[in-house]
């Protein structure tokens, strides 16, 4: 039976917004998204390294050669119409650049023609940021399923293995917070704190025009006590992903 398609579809970097043409493979036999090592070293994507390696297992059950799975790529998907922010996890994938599994067609749901190869963004959901090929009278909002799909399809897989520190720190939010409020338990909740929101298509960079000059501001000395409970903070707000490292000049 058939289970994939290739497409070349355009990938923006994050950091530099610069737009490259890679060949990917939809398969619906894989249960991620995948960009192969070597592609993302060649073209320049900014590694993301992932608090917990994941491990990997070939079709026959034995140890992916590459190892276990370190990093992560997020970048901007550009194909026909449709655009979109993603997060792949970057492993040896030999000659194939990059795969988009059963998250990422469960998300869009494509229409895949098998005969010609031809597929068309016209059933995505509204979170994702894609434009269908036929207009809506009426404004549809996303199903809470939908919703659903789309997270797992783009959310981050730190969170991946932590199940029962998530739930311990659930029953903690229970014994404390009024059950009125539990509905809000995310609100309350140690572990999801320690991670930004999922990531949305709108999310953009606000950059700095050209001709604008920074200002040289005034450098207060601080102790070494402060010094170190800075760098602490500074360290826990990267590891958590709310703060990046700075690239003005």
């Amino acid at each position: 039976m058939l289970r994939e398609v290739w497409l070349n579809i355009g990938v923006e970097k994050i950091d530099t917004h610069e737009n490259v043409m890679i060949k990917v493979l939809l398969d619906s036999g894989i249960i991620e998204m995948f960009m192969d090592r070597q592609t993302a070293a060649r073209h320049g994507f900014k590694l993301q390294k992932l608090e917990r390696p994941i491990a990997v297992r070939n079709v026959d059950g034995t140890n992916n050669s590459g190892g276990a799975i370190t990093h992560q790529v997020e970048c901007n998907v550009f194909y026909k119409d449709h655009m979109e922010r993603i997060r792949m996890d970057v492993c040896d994938l030999g000659k194939t650049e990059v795969i988009l599994g059963i998250p990422w067609l469960a998300a869009h749901n494509p229409e895949i023609n098998w005969k010609t190869r031809e597929v068309k963004m016209t059933r995505c959901p509204p979170l994702c940021g894609g434009k269908s090929q036929k207009k809506e009278k009426v404004k549809r909002v996303a199903t809470e399923e939908e919703e659903k799909i789309v997270c797992w399809a783009i959310d981050d897989k730190e969170d991946w293995g932590k199940k029962e520190e998530m739930e311990e720190d659930h029953r903690k939010i229970e014994e404390m917070v009024p059950k009125k409020f539990l509905k809000w338990r995310k609100v309350f909740g140690k572990i999801e704190s320690k991670r930004m929101l999922t990531r949305k298509i709108w999310d953009h960079a606000i950059d700095l025009k050209e001709t604008f000059k920074p200002r040289k501001g005034k450098i207060y000395p601080l102790s070494k006590n402060v010094r170190e409970k800075v760098q602490n903070f500074m360290e826990d707000q990267l590891r958590k992903g709310y703060i990046r490292p700075s690239k003005s000049p």
